[in-house]
């Protein structure tokens, strides 16, 4: 096979070959940077078939790890004159049974995403269709492969990959030979989409799609792979064994593919995990602070324990040789980390303040504590929130979003009828016998009506102020923003804009804060978490010039899905038992995300369970490394902007 990859792929430091990775693969920083330069490779391979009057055949995917390369791609269209009149496309799968105007059809998303906007010719567009009755679906797949072989074969083909491993609809399991065909969606599968689908029970069990020996016959293939939560499957793909459990790992055997990931979809991988076991490393600060966590885990033992030959015996030789002995780099680290620890996440006014994480002046400050959802503040800081309002500073919590998708219709239809009952339709501001009756009608994919988000909005903004009183916040001190970007009535957000940062500015101004509090947790399943911070970091981007703006802080907290690795933590805060019980509390109040909770992503547990069992294993490792036994322990990572 002529192997054409796209030598921008393997800039200097992007890409070295070693001797645990298996498939060629490319880090960057983030998907934006990686995505632009993908839809350029497909954009020349399209160009260069236009240049040899060939078609160009493309094998596309959906999900949410190739919007950004089909967004590119469409800006190509419109503003460099990219022409898809060449193109034929072949899409990897479909749900079955599925309709074509079903908006969570893969129909529906490439028309969206793509097809829409591009001038490709209709006849040329080819998705497995999942209207298809069942005794003609084997007869349809045979054609569906023929149809591919007889326009030459795939050219490109993109791809990007579940957590199960899979790559299309090829599940755990999935023959290395297998062709297109109707297979049953692995459990995990269904949890990842059940928050498309508004709870697991509405995912449909099978699908349609194109089979593995179909993807390892393209020419060329780009897997796409974004966030935290594809570190693992990504290390086990392309560090692993190749093996039909995992059958992405066959792409292991095809000699023109490539990764394309970005940082944290990588972080597992050992070239950035423990990069001193791959090759010689330039051992800054934070590199040493990491390899010596890993360490301690490796051979169960706290810091100050670790011997010159635990170093040597475990690839770190050259940093014991820079640094002289075992023993100066113990202490220094056991340093470093003794002194991220503070009961004063505000500082604590009238003390040396040198070795402390946070400043002791001013005594009093200012706070925001900014909530992508109208929990995000109990779930992620509770116990934080709470010793800065003890402690006497000036607390803010922004929401910045109304939270109203991720509320049953269920628990909605509940919240209305007693409505209905107690203050009558005259009396209310919203009519609610007509949500009922729009709630007891509504449609597969309908979106909900304004009044309904009202409705729905309204539970989670009460749930809000129930569990800040019990925290102790006064009313006055909270803040709902309801961002315009999150309003759509629908999983799908629109992107950032001019109004949404407007808007974060001006509570920023108005509370000219010292510290600013965000969700650095970057991997909820739907993206509001970044675009929240998109928003912060842009506000406060362009409102540096403030005087105000020069001594304020920003620390980012982690949420329901990730914490803080020990090495990033800059600050970390003990809980005792009685404040992690506040905190549990407190995240009891929003009712509306317990028991059958929405956009739990891959975690079955309850968003409290999550936390405090996290905050506990954030204390069990400081414990482990030989500092203070704590109950629990909430961390954050400073981030300069």
């Amino acid at each position: 096979m002529n192997v054409t990859r796209n030598l921008s792929y393997v800039a200097p430091g992007k890409y070295e070959t070693t001797r645990f990775e298996k498939i060629h693969s490319v880090i960057f920083k983030n998907s934006v940077e990686a995505s632009k330069i993908v839809a350029q490779e497909i954009a020349t391979l399209i160009q260069s078939k236009q240049a040899e009057n060939q078609k160009c055949i493309l094998g596309l995917a959906t999900g949410s790890s190739p919007i950004r390369v089909y967004a590119e791609l469409v800006r190509l269209h419109k503003e460099e004159g990219l022409s898809f009149s060449n193109v034929i496309t072949f899409n990897l799968d479909e749900y079955y049974p599925m309709t074509k105007e079903n908006n969570q059809s893969y129909h529906y998303f490439m028309h969206e995403h793509l097809f829409n906007h591009i001038d490709i010719k209709p006849e040329n567009i080819n998705i497995p269709d999942g209207t298809v009755a069942i005794e003609d679906l084997n007869q349809y797949c045979v054609d569906y492969e023929l149809k591919i072989k007889n326009a030459g074969g795939l050219d490109f083909q993109l791809l990007g990959i579940g957590r199960t491993g899979h790559v299309g609809f090829n599940e755990p399991g999935s023959h290395v030979n297998s062709g297109t065909r109707l297979i049953t969606l692995d459990h995990i599968t269904k949890v990842d989409a059940s928050s498309d689908f508004n709870g697991i029970s509405n995912v449909p069990k099978r699908a349609i799609t194109m089979g593995v020996s179909t993807i390892l016959r393209s020419k060329r293939i780009v897997l796409l792979a974004w966030g935290q939560n594809k570190a693992d499957i990504i290390k086990r793909t392309i560090q692993g064994d190749i093996s039909a459990e995992i059958p992405a790992t066959f792409l292991q055997n095809h000699d023109n593919t490539t990764f394309v990931l970005d940082q944290s979809a990588a972080s597992e991988l050992t070239r950035l995990k423990t990069p001193w076991l791959v090759e010689e490393c330039v051992w800054t600060e934070e590199l040493k602070s990491k390899a010596i966590v890993w360490l301690c885990k490796k051979t169960k033992q706290s810091i100050l324990k670790l011997t010159d030959r635990d170093y040597n015996n475990n690839g770190m030789s050259d940093l014991l040789a820079q640094e002289g002995s075992a023993y100066d780099m113990n202490i220094n680290m056991f340093n470093k980390l003794q002194h991220t620890i503070t009961g004063w996440p505000g500082g604590k006014p009238n003390t040396d303040d040198s070795n402390r994480p946070e400043r002791a002046e001013p005594a009093r400050k200012n706070v925001i504590l900014f909530s992508p959802h109208p929990d995000d503040d109990v779930i992620s800081m509770g116990g934080t929130f709470s010793k800065l309002i003890k402690q006497g500073h000036n607390v803010h919590v922004v929401y910045q979003t109304s939270g109203n998708i991720a509320v049953t219709d269920d628990e909605a239809l509940k919240f209305a009828e007693v409505c209905n009952d107690f203050i009558g339709e005259e009396t209310s501001k919203i009519d609610f016998k007509e949500v009922i009756h729009f709630l007891n009608n509504k449609k597969e994919n309908q979106i909900d009506s304004v009044e309904v988000r009202k409705l729905k909005g309204l539970i989670r903004r009460r749930e809000s102020y129930a569990a800040t009183r019990y925290i102790g916040l006064k009313d006055e001190n909270i803040h709902f923003l309801d961002l315009p970007f999150y309003e759509t009535g629908q999983i799908k957000k629109n992107p950032l804009g001019p109004d949404d940062i407007t808007i974060v500015m001006d509570i920023i101004e108005k509370i000219k804060p010292h510290q600013v509090f965000a969700a650095g947790d970057l991997a909820d399943p739907h993206g509001t978490h970044e675009v929240c911070l998109n928003a912060i970091f842009a506000a406060m981007s362009v409102l540096k010039g403030k005087l105000f703006l020069s001594d304020c802080w920003l620390w980012l907290y982690r949420g329901a899905w990730h914490e803080w690795d020990i090495d990033e933590i800059d600050m970390a805060v003990p809980l005792s038992p009685d404040e992690v019980l506040l905190k549990r509390h407190a995240i009891l109040f929003h009712q509306s995300q317990k028991d059958r909770v929405m956009f739990q992503g891959s975690d079955s547990r309850e968003f409290w369970v999550r936390a405090e069992d996290r905050n506990k294993n954030t204390a069990k490792i400081y414990d482990d490394l030989g500092l203070a036994e704590y109950e629990a322990i909430e961390a954050f990572k400073r981030f300069d902007y």
